[in-house]
């Protein structure tokens, strides 16, 4: 099915919703909204949906959350009849699994695609949203709700001389749908996050040579990645809903047991074996070995050398592993990764790492690249694997203004400021889902997702009932939970790490955490009080307006 086919024949341009994004976000905010009786109309600038795994399609993507637990929940139905194929899903499977939630609930009906959003002015006169694009829409609604991602906004670094690179050049967000054969070429890759950890097995399989740029070596852990047998599949189905339950009760919207006790207080032997069982396990099952491992320093260097242990007696040349072991960050501070065979990548005779702490890249040139010291290197191909400029990249990258045409840019000209992670003050019925401020990305998304879009639809619901004209946040209350964030990161390690929770990897990007550290229960009983105290945090205006026609 084409992408002419999916987008709606639509031709209004009023609506009760424009919803921003048609990941997994933007379609359950839709269908939500649908059985509610709303009109909504989803713009997307991809040519389907999938949001992430519509973008993410380099080799060996796949999800760091298992597939059971990464699912929507809305459904019975829905999971009954989708079988998951292995314990972490690769991105074609889940693009296929976005697929069929989109086609089974008919939401292409309701879809736009091949379009950007460009604008969202509000209008202080007729309190609503106009939502331009690229293709010239102009759109006018009630609510914006912004269902960007958290990691859309990839960031393509500066380099001199990107342009005059002679050879082949990819993103690892921006991946060409038809894949790359890189056999029989010299190719460099630039990072070393997630998507290089899962990427550079593959390309190395391929590749005459591979030479790895790495600036901050990262801590992974292995998936022990495996196929789901029928009676794992049917053992999760018939217990789904107490596992969604106990997820949405949960630290990380993932329904895995915690271990209460501190590292330090366990004997070194006993530690060792409970690391043991954590990472044979896979997955993140070795942070859960005990309460306090992302709380001290001294109860995360216990699990830290652990790891870089393993680095070690892993990685044949000492000095190669050395450079792959982190030390100068706590582990878990920066988003783990979760890897099938990357340290033994570096075993292979065509795998070079090249360290570029402290001599980076100055110069991509017309067939290599050049380091500071002058060493260069030959090359027929280049992978970026440089991230995204999280979080707030993708709302930033619209002009949106609020009232009295403030831009939403000048208003976080020193960090995100907002209320629950939903809501801005000064932008009436702008919604935000998983935003900063907000478990988001230290969370399973799909839980958070869920969570979000269920709030935001009842609290549209409950504009309608009150004949409430525009809602937005206290900038007292958005002041508050601003406080509130940074507390509780304080007490954590996580603002140890040059990550990109902070903003670290964006030059000049304010060095704000932001997201929630507090847990995804902890947050969801927040978001429950604020709704039953009649929104308290907001300032709702009853002013009655003409619904959209």
């Amino acid at each position: 099915m084409c992408a002419q086919q999916k987008t709606s024949a639509d031709t209004r341009t009023e609506f009760d919703a424009i919803i921003v994004g048609a990941g997994f976000a933007g379609m359950y905010m839709l269908y939500r909204l649908r059985g509610l009786g709303f009109s909504a109309r989803v713009i997307e600038r991809g040519t389907g949906v999938g949001g992430t795994w519509y973008w993410n399609r380099y080799p060996g993507a796949r999800c760091d959350v298992e597939s059971l637990d990464y699912q929507y929940s809305f459904s019975e139905d829905l999971q009954r009849e989708w079988n998951w194929t292995e314990r972490y899903a690769t991105q074609p499977e889940i693009l296929k699994y976005a697929n069929h939630v989109a086609e089974r609930f008919d939401l292409f009906s309701d879809m736009q695609f091949e379009t950007t959003v460009t604008s969202a002015h509000f209008n202080e006169g007729t309190n609503r949203w106009a939502v331009g694009t690229d293709r010239g829409d102009r759109f006018t609604a009630k609510y914006c709700i912004m269902a960007t991602g958290c990691l859309s906004a990839s960031r393509i670094p500066d380099f001199k001389g990107v342009d005059t690179f002679k050879g082949d050049s990819y993103h690892t967000g921006r991946w060409p749908h038809e894949g790359v054969d890189f056999s029989g070429k010299r190719v460099g890759i630039i990072g070393t996050g997630s998507s290089a950890i899962q990427s550079i097995p593959l390309i190395a399989s391929q590749a005459a040579h591979l030479t790895v740029f790495q600036r901050t070596p990262n801590f992974s852990l292995p998936a022990n990645n495996e196929r789901l047998t029928p009676d794992k599949v049917r053992e999760y189905k018939e217990n789904f809903a107490e596992l969604k339950r106990l997820a949405r009760e949960s630290p990380a919207g993932i329904a895995i047991e915690v271990n209460e006790q501190s590292a330090l207080e366990a004997a070194p032997e006993e530690r060792e074996q409970a690391f043991e069982q954590g990472w044979n396990q896979g997955g993140f099952h070795l942070l859960q070995a005990y309460a306090d491992l992302l709380a001290t320093t001294e109860a995360n260097e216990t699990v830290a050398e652990f790891v870089r242990g393993k680095v070690r007696k892993v990685v044949q040349n000492p000095e190669v592993a050395e450079t792959l072991a982190p030390k100068d960050h706590p582990l878990g501070t920066k988003r783990i990764c979760i890897d099938t065979y990357y340290f033994e990548t570096y075993n292979r005779d065509n795998v070079t790492l090249v360290n570029i702490k402290n001599n980076p890249v100055t110069e991509i040139l017309p067939n290599g690249l050049r380091l500071e010291d002058g060493a260069e290197y030959e090359l027929d191909a280049i992978v970026y694997a440089t991230g995204f400029d999280a979080m707030t990249g993708a709302l930033l990258s619209m002009d949106i203004r609020g009232r009295e045409g403030e831009r939403l840019g000048d208003v976080w000209a020193a960090g995100p400021r907002t209320y629950l992670g939903l809501s801005v003050a000064g932008f009436p019925n702008m919604f935000m889902i998983t935003g900063p401020g907000s478990p988001s990305v230290l969370s399973n998304m799909i839980i958070s997702i869920e969570q979000h879009v269920d709030w935001i639809a009842d609290c549209m619901s409950y504009m309608r009932e009150h004949e409430n004209a525009t809602i937005e946040a206290d900038t007292g209350a958005q002041d508050a939970w601003v406080d509130h964030v940074n507390e509780v990161a304080s007490l954590t390690l996580y603002p140890l790490a040059n990550s990109w929770y902070l903003g670290a990897n964006i030059p000049g990007k304010p060095r704000v955490f932001m997201p929630y550290v507090g847990g995804v229960g902890a947050y969801r009983i927040k978001c429950d009080e604020v709704a039953a105290n009649g929104y308290e945090g907001f300032a709702l205006d009853s002013k009655v307006m003409e619904p959209a026609r």
